[in-house]
């Protein structure tokens, strides 16, 4: 295949179009409920009071600002690709930014900026507790500025959109790459992304990882919800061309968001099956390492343990049922296995270590 024909086959993938707004118009929009920043997004806006001041500042002296990138979803409403924290910032400063609740956020103050050092405690206008606010000229022409609107249309493809999202976001501020990967799920499909957090959000799934809120804040345990539905049933010869794992899971989102209404019911039979079940046979131990010569648990959250234990049950689950005493044993078994004495895994890749431990689970529980 020529270039020239590989471009006439993905420039089809992907219709935009393109032209300036004013920052009131898009906040029109907003406010109007025809752009769609997710509100669920604040919980992963992570912008610093500097970055944001800086943000303004930029605006304010008229410094063009990045495009913004939006995603026309069936509903003829705007998804944001790529700008959630500068819009979110630009509605904050003006009053208008709200929560997944639909509740008001306190508008944002500005701190000194590198060049306006007179920013420091200015509003947009004034409301209870503001010291100084934009005089009404100030607040016209910040209305007035304008910003690039790039448009993926509707009749674009997912993988078009992911790929785009992929390539914008991965220079961003996001801070791990499951809160990445959760911006684009919401993208795609906000339905997939609400039952993964439904899924995630399970009392035994919770007990079993015992992971520390840091982790939790950095949205892991979204991330093992997504290894364990794409993995348990992955045929093991796919399990060996694997590559990065964050490629994989990330890639591994354009299927999960396939599914309909009768898979994500197995998948989360599967789920919940696996994880109370282990959540009664072993409690907040059952994935941390076991000492065979003093019969305790020592350290955190094992990866191995996950990908032996987890997802060797969940490879069966939820047509078997297997007994709390089988995953006791199990668990000895697992530990008292010299290839997995402490070190086995030092400074071994995901990928490198899932082509021993994913089949060594399922084996462990075939019988």
């Amino acid at each position: 295949m020529t270039l020239e024909s590989e471009l006439a086959i993905f420039r089809q993938r992907i219709t935009t179009d393109s032209y300036p707004m004013s920052i009131s118009e898009i906040a029109n929009l907003y406010r109007d409920g025809e752009l769609d920043i997710h509100p669920e997004f604040q919980r992963i806006f992570r912008w610093s009071s500097a970055q944001r001041t800086k943000l303004i500042e930029s605006v304010l002296l008229g410094i063009p600002l990045p495009s913004i990138f939006v995603a026309q979803n069936e509903g003829g409403v705007w998804d944001v690709v790529d700008g959630v924290q500068r819009l979110s910032t630009l509605f904050q400063f003006m009053g208008l930014l709200r929560d997944d609740q639909d509740e008001p956020i306190e508008p944002f103050v500005c701190e000194a900026g590198p060049f306006l050092t007179s920013l420091e405690g200015v509003a947009y206008e004034s409301f209870e507790g503001a010291e100084k606010w934009l005089t009404r000229a100030q607040q016209l022409d910040f209305k007035r500025s304008r910003i690039d609107v790039k448009i993926i249309k509707r009749e674009s493809d997912n993988r078009a959109k992911y790929d785009l999202f992929q390539r914008l976001n991965s220079y961003g501020s996001i801070a791990t790459p499951q809160e990445l990967r959760n911006c684009l799920l919401v993208s795609l499909s906000r339905t997939h992304f609400d039952w993964l957090q439904d899924v995630a959000s399970s009392k035994d799934f919770k007990d079993v990882l015992s992971l520390p809120e840091r982790l939790i804040k950095e949205q892991y345990h979204l991330e093992l919800a997504l290894r364990f539905i794409t993995l348990r049933s992955l045929p093991e010869e796919d399990i060996s061309r694997i590559g990065n794992i964050g490629e994989f899971l990330s890639a591994a989102i354009l299927s999960f968001v396939e599914k309909g209404y009768s898979d994500l019911r197995v998948e989360k039979d599967a789920f919940d099956t696996c994880f109370r079940t282990l959540n009664e046979a072993l409690g907040g131990d059952a994935l941390r390492k076991l000492n065979p010569l003093t019969g305790r648990t020592e350290g955190a959250f094992s990866s191995s343990a996950f990908e032996v234990l987890a997802l060797g049950l969940g490879h069966y689950a939820p047509e078997r049922v297997i007994e709390a005493e089988d995953v006791r044993e199990a668990r000895v078994t697992l530990w008292n296995d010299s290839a997995f004495a402490p070190g086995h895994a030092t400074g071994q890749r995901a990928d490198q270590r899932m082509k021993r431990t994913i089949p060594y689970g399922r084996r462990l529980f075939s019988a």
